[in-house]
């Protein structure tokens, strides 16, 4: 079955709101099988919401539409929608019920015009709010599904995980779609592709697919199966052989990021990490922090901009920064090894260079190790053609990656 996604929203369409529903949704689909032609965004506009479905109606199986479910007059989603099949909104005495209870508590206002949100369109299928005051729902006509969801993406993506998502594989009969993410870095999108090209091209179920992100590869193996434990089993020689050709530039199979996959590897080794920043100003120690429980690997940092920092807080030898400068591997070296005596952690992360967009050489930066043994390996990226958002990005990812093939 194919699907198009219908955003409703004028914010949308002005740029001020970006359409994460979309997003949430396609991605969802994907894993159920379900494929999506076309996303579509339209303003609160009846004519042209109508139209939008029209055209949807000519091309898809399935119609996902976003946003216009509230209770003001520039909410026309299920109205628009069900005329455009011929359907009458009908009030549910159930979701009159729930709204009226919904604000009867105290803080809350009720008004005539919220009860909009108890109708819909003849025979549909209701999806609870359980957070919000507008329900979705859904229907067939015609041999077409359409699912309404609300906009916000905090509601619409409870809604789909919790009440859309078992009725698409109700209608789709698709049975198990289970995939698995392969994850990359130090090779390139093309030359992961390269590759595996003719290996990708002969699958069929399972299949694999390659999906670039910033920095990183990642592969997805998905398979359909009859049950989970079935589709997972079909997919583990295809992860066996892709381990097999690409080899150490895996760095995990379903972790959720480098970092992540970092500190599962220092923890497995009850071994400890700290840092020592100036280029990345604190992004590597924002990253570890950003996952729960990195306390118990993660000992601190230093975010030592100036040579005076540098200095100070990491015993960085003024006479390397006076012979070298800032930006130097012998500068790094020190930085990481100064972070890991003042820390006292097994290992400790270093960067130092220069994001731009003033300065030369621009995006040159050193990334270092401090390692138990108390000696210290350096990487030099030379990231001239980058923006400075992109350079320091890389930079903590060439940190992680330090890291995580110091651990393993």
């Amino acid at each position: 079955m194919n699907a198009e996604l219908i955003a409703v929203g004028t914010e949308l369409l002005l740029g001020g709101t970006a359409n994460l529903d979309a997003q949430i949704i396609s991605e969802k689909l994907s894993e159920l099988g379900i494929n999506v032609y076309y996303h579509t965004v339209v303003g609160d506009n009846d004519a042209r919401v109508k139209a939008a479905v029209e055209i949807a109606k000519s091309r898809a199986d399935i119609i996902i539409t976003t946003g216009g479910l509230g209770p003001t007059y520039d909410d026309m989603t299920k109205q628009t929608v069900a005329a455009a099949f011929g359907k009458e909104l009908v009030r549910f005495a159930d979701e009159e019920k729930r709204l009226r209870d919904w604000f009867s508590a105290p803080g809350y206002k009720f008004t005539e015009n919220n009860l909009r949100q108890a109708d819909f369109p003849e025979g549909c299928t209701i999806l609870a709010n359980p957070i919000g005051t507008a329900p979705g729902c859904a229907f067939e006509s015609g041999g077409k599904h359409v699912v309404m969801l609300p906009g916000p993406p905090r509601e619409c993506s409870r809604m789909l995980y919790e009440q859309a998502v078992p009725y698409l594989k109700k209608i789709s009969g698709v049975g198990e779609i289970v995939s698995r993410n392969i994850h990359i870095y130090g090779m390139g999108e093309s030359a992961v592709e390269d590759k595996l090209r003719d290996y990708m091209l002969e699958l069929t179920n399972p299949t694999l697919a390659p999906y670039a992100k910033t920095g990183e590869v990642q592969l997805r193996v998905t398979a359909k199966a009859a049950t989970r434990e079935e589709a997972e089993k079909m997919m583990t020689p295809v992860i066996e052989r892709v381990k097999a050709v690409l080899g150490d530039v895996i760095y995990g199979i379903d972790v959720k990021s480098l970092e992540n996959a970092a500190l599962l590897a220092l923890k497995a080794k009850n071994l400890t990490l700290s840092s020592a920043e100036s280029v990345t100003g604190g992004l590597i120690a924002k990253r570890l922090t950003d996952i729960p429980g990195s306390s118990a690997v993660f000992k601190g940092g230093v975010v030592s901009y100036s040579d005076e920092a540098k200095i100070a807080l990491l015993g960085v030898s003024a006479d390397t920064l006076d012979k070298y400068g800032a930006v130097s591997s012998e500068t790094a070296r020190e930085m990481a090894l100064g972070a890991k005596a003042k820390l006292g952690t097994d290992f400790a992360v270093a960067t130092t260079g220069n994001a731009g967009p003033d300065g030369e050489p621009l995006g040159l930066v050193y990334v270092a190790i401090a390692t138990p043994d108390g000696n210290a390996d350096v990487r030099e990226l030379k990231m001239g053609h980058w923006d400075r958002d992109r350079i320091r990005t890389m930079a903590a990812h060439q940190a992680f990656d330090l890291v995580l093939k110091a651990a393993r």
